[in-house]
């Protein structure tokens, strides 16, 4: 069992919890079972294992898939674990993967998509991940200048979902942006001032959302790119809405307009049999 912190195994993962450290191992930190079980579901490439022996005894069936996925399995003492994760309270395991992003394809045409520029907040950007995920879409491109895919603060608030979601980092958003347009997608950028309200869109439509910085918003050049530009109305006196929040409203309007055509086509479709029947 390893337990000093100065193990050259543990200083290496301890680098991780740094933008550059995972950017020279090529490696990221999942931190706790939950990422863990879902990586494992996924089947996403795992490196390192690292558990306490009272997480093992808890969890001998995830450690002992874990543990024949990985290169490496060890235990280690509870000094060790918080030593090498980011949370106060960790939870008793902590294990490393390759940076092997799921990248959506620009080649075919998404029915539901996100083009993020600039996010500065990992909390934020886990949030639309998760949502994304939950409410179908397809794919998500990230500016370059946003923060980190697998910092682990995106992990976590990504809630696993982070594995199940085509990712990719874009060096530049506008041109993966015009590429979608050039194929026909629907493009729509949220504006405060635009005219039409969010719902009033037809999203029924193979659609590319896009959503800019929290603080400056979409960038103009993006914006003036967009199809369709919409507001999600506020209060008065309410100057602005989470972006995360922002893309829950949008996508999950667009579930609803497509299931209830979808619902529309099933009854047409159960009606025309039934008078056949008849």
């Amino acid at each position: 069992m390893l337990t000093s912190t100065q193990n050259p195994l543990i200083k290496k993962i301890r680098k991780l919890q740094t933008a550059k450290g995972r950017q020279e191992q090529h490696l990221f930190l999942l931190e706790g079972t939950h990422l863990l079980e879902e990586a494992c579901a996924m089947d996403y490439p795992l490196v390192t294992v690292c558990c306490t022996p009272e997480w093992q005894e808890l969890h001998p069936q995830l450690w002992q898939y874990a543990t024949s996925q990985c290169q490496r399995a060890e235990l280690v003492s509870q000094s060790v674990i918080k030593a090498i994760a980011t949370t106060v309270q960790p939870d008793g395991v902590v294990a490393t993967a390759q940076r092997t992003i799921n990248s959506p394809k620009c080649s075919g045409a998404p029915s539901l998509g996100l083009a993020l520029e600039t996010i500065q907040d990992p909390g934020n950007l886990g949030t639309i991940i998760r949502t994304a995920a939950a409410a179908g879409a397809e794919g998500l491109w990230l500016s370059k200048d946003s923060v980190d895919l697998d910092n682990p603060k995106v992990l976590r608030a990504s809630a696993g979902q982070w594995f199940r979601l085509p990712m990719t980092v874009s060096s530049d958003l506008k041109d993966v942006v015009c590429q979608y347009k050039a194929q026909g997608i629907q493009l729509v950028a949220t504006i405060p001032n635009a005219t039409m309200s969010y719902w009033e869109l037809n999203l029924q439509t193979p659609t590319l959302i896009m959503l800019g910085n929290e603080a400056a918003g979409l960038r103009a050049d993006l914006a003036a790119l967009a199809d369709q530009q919409v507001k999600i109305p506020l209060m008065p006196g309410v100057e602005s809405l989470n972006v995360a929040i922002a893309a829950a409203l949008i996508l999950y309007e667009a579930q609803r307009q497509r299931n209830k055509n979808l619902h529309s086509l099933i009854s047409r479709v159960e009606n025309k049999e039934a008078i056949q029947i008849e």
